[in-house]
């Protein structure tokens, strides 16, 4: 039998002490998550990242570094992601850009809002990076390869 993680990549972009997260429909579920998503065939992590973020809010992002890789199964399904999360720098925004099926919209939250919607994150991953990140856990982009 084959084991086989789904590659994902998402982005953590902070802006004036808030965090650009995604509200999204989530197989029936209302949920928020950073901008993320699947890597597609011959393209890289990084530019997975910026191309997912676009897709998911409508920003352009420059990537400034890596928070971590981690692994996560989601109990409701049983499978497992192998994440790459990077730091984003917010560069530009396009309104007009049509959203990603199944993203609501794009919101920024606080931290403090974040936790108080601790139940309505995609998954524990969500809050669990973002402690990462604020405590300072910062690696360069050439990290990934």
């Amino acid at each position: 039998m084959t084991w086989a993680p789904h590659v994902t990549v998402a982005t953590i972009v902070e802006r004036d002490n808030r965090f650009l997260m995604v509200y999204e429909d989530s197989d029936g579920k209302l949920v928020y998550n950073q901008p993320a998503g699947h890597l597609d065939p011959d393209e890289t992590l990084h530019q997975a990242a910026i191309r997912e973020t676009l897709e998911e809010t409508g920003w352009t992002v420059k990537l400034t570094g890596v928070v971590g890789v981690n692994l996560y199964t989601a109990p409701s399904n049983g499978v497992t992601y192998l994440r790459t999360t990077f730091i984003g720098e917010a560069l530009s925004h396009d309104p007009q850009r049509k959203l990603d099926t199944g993203i609501i919209e794009a919101v920024w939250l606080t931290y403090e809002e974040l936790v108080a919607r601790k139940d309505q994150l995609r998954s524990p991953m969500t809050l669990q990076i973002i402690d990462d990140y604020r405590a300072g856990r910062r690696f360069p982009l050439e990290v990934i390869g």
